[in-house]
């Protein structure tokens, strides 16, 4: 038995920003049109312990887990004094992460098979993330259930958070999703069901759109946020970077940690589901050990004996024994770790990784949208890699870290979440691209540059054959003293007239005399090439 269950889901969202009104200040603050209170939306800005009072032990120990760097990107710094009411008034120093919360939804209930009866989850809190600079939000829920047996606590970690399902059974059954979830209000009245069952809406969804439809109780937590391949008007909405399955992190302390067998904590740590298939060859499981595991606490002495840490980058997974008061303690025992510093750990990670796979998407949409026959679309290729440029260089200087605290366990947690997740991969191939692209538009600015030099040029040098010619002549050959002032008048504008043309053609020519002057200075080209570039200036295009 699983005597008691948290699970936490952590689903990363790219944001996209329709034109709108508000314009800048909505891509730079997202979260505000979420919390107007003319809007009468369910999401309300989470005042932290810090402000809104409630500080307990716990948050002391997650703020001194992490390294400076990372404490004033979580928690912001000089703040005391400032209104905790008022959002804006946490000034520059502020945290550049905003958490929304919402209150509506209370429990899930959830029916995993069809010949099964559903289960009841308490929701304890359902959040948003967002981050100041980077178009990503990150919807957190998370659930607690107790006294469930191994196989469905199994079962439900394998099959729920997935944003839509992946088939569908012979009989109509959505294939690897529950078959029926339903979040309740605290009278417990369902407020939305899933219609993961509605297979021809999937599949004329996906033929119409190229993109899968979100499943609807997923879409109710997002809203006022919309799918921006969906038909719903928002000026706000969101668009999925990553895999259909959501990162996940569980902790289930059980009656006795040892009594599971390998395979159990295999399916587990990698959220297979409750199987009756082969246990894999004893190599197999070595490496999973080997890959997966932290065993520094698998022992039967210490504060909290035979506990296993189990990450593969998209889940996190710890298993305890119920009967340790240091494991189940929410104050400062393993849970309070487990919903907070290693909450916290999980969600630095995949919030790197989304940021870095929207900017990805961002640089392959700007690349698409360039048509170089147009010049708009040029300007606008250009004005994006600068954007991007901006917003990798905000990305690198403030979300970027390597190292989040000296203390091993959570070190080694955060090694192995990211190292799994490729994020060292994914940073160095968007920086690569990134700096390809800046440096095309560098060295096009410098192409441009030198065009206009040589363009310039040529229109010096006939201005200079020109010069010369009055210097030897003398103004005086024109004084037009004895001119009314009428004729002189019109001598002038006659010749600025046919000046300024003669300059216009030089410039539209500018090009062909340039290789005309080429020619002419290389001594071995012969005369009669020399003329045929001459003759070449006045030909018309092909």
């Amino acid at each position: 038995m699983v005597r008691q269950m948290h699970q936490v889901l952590l689903w990363p969202l790219r944001l996209i920003h329709e034109g709108t009104a508000e314009g800048h200040e909505q891509r730079r603050s997202p979260w505000r049109s979420l919390i107007d209170p003319t809007r009468g939306g369910p999401w309300r800005e989470h005042i932290d312990e810090y402000q809104g009072g409630g500080f307990r032990e716990r948050h002391y120990s997650e703020f001194v887990t992490f390294l400076p760097y990372v404490q004033r990107f979580l928690y912001g710094e000089g703040r005391s004094g400032l209104d905790p009411q008022v959002s804006e008034s946490r000034g520059p120093r502020a945290s550049p992460m905003r958490i929304l919360r919402r209150h509506d939804v209370a429990s899930l209930r959830i029916q995993l098979h069809a010949d099964e009866s559903p289960i009841v989850l308490e929701v304890r809190h359902i959040d948003l993330y967002f981050f100041a600079g980077v178009d990503v939000v990150l919807l957190n829920v998370e659930l607690v259930a107790n006294d469930l047996p191994l196989p469905l606590a199994m079962e439900q970690m394998y099959r729920f958070g997935r944003a839509y399902p992946a088939g569908w059974e012979p009989d109509g059954q959505p294939l690897h999703s529950p078959v029926d979830a339903a979040w309740l209000d605290h009278e417990g009245k369902v407020l939305v069901r899933s219609d993961a069952r509605q297979r021809e809406s999937f599949l004329s969804h996906l033929a119409e759109h190229r993109a899968p439809r979100i499943t609807a109780h997923w879409e109710y937590l997002m809203a006022p946020i919309v799918n921006h391949h969906g038909d719903q008007p928002g000026s706000l909405r969101f668009r999925q970077i990553e895999y259909y399955r959501m990162p996940m992190m569980a902790y289930l302390a059980v009656d006795d940690p040892g009594r599971l067998t390998r395979t159990d904590y295999l399916r587990l740590g990698l959220v297979t589901g409750a199987s009756d298939a082969s246990d894999g060859s004893e190599a197999w499981m070595a490496d999973f050990e080997k890959q997966f595991c932290i065993d520094r606490f698998w022992s039967a002495r210490g504060a909290a004996p035979n506990t296993r840490y189990m990450c593969s980058g998209l889940s996190l997974v710890v298993v305890g024994d119920a009967g340790s008061p240091f494991f189940t303690c929410p104050e400062r025992g393993v849970l309070a770790q487990f919903r907070h510093q290693h909450f916290l750990l999980f969600l630095i990670a995949h919030t790197q990784k989304a940021a870095l796979l929207m900017m990805s998407d961002q640089l392959s949409e700007a690349l698409m949208a360039l048509d170089i026959a147009k010049p708009e679309t040029i300007k606008q290729f250009k004005r994006s890699i600068r954007r991007n440029y901006v917003a990798f260089l905000l990305f690198t200087h403030r979300y970027w870290f390597h190292e989040i605290s000296e203390q091993a366990h959570v070190k080694s947690l955060f090694h192995l979440c990211t190292r799994h997740l490729g994020t060292d991969a994914v940073y160095n191939d968007v920086k690569e691209r990134i700096h390809d692209m800046n440096g095309y538009l560098d060295a096009d600015a410098l192409r441009r540059q030198a065009n206009t030099v040589v363009r310039l040029t040529v229109v010096t040098i006939f201005g200079l054959v020109g010069t010369i010619t009055t210097g030897l002549l003398g103004m005086s050959l024109f004084t037009g003293v004895d001119m009314h002032l009428g004729s002189r008048t019109l001598l002038f504008v006659m010749v600025l007239a046919i000046v300024g043309v003669l300059t216009i053609i030089t410039l539209v020519k500018s090009k062909r005399l340039s290789d005309f002057f080429d020619a002419v200075t290389d001594e071995r080209v012969s005369k009669r090439d020399k003329v045929r570039a001459l003759l070449a200036v006045w030909k018309k295009e092909d």
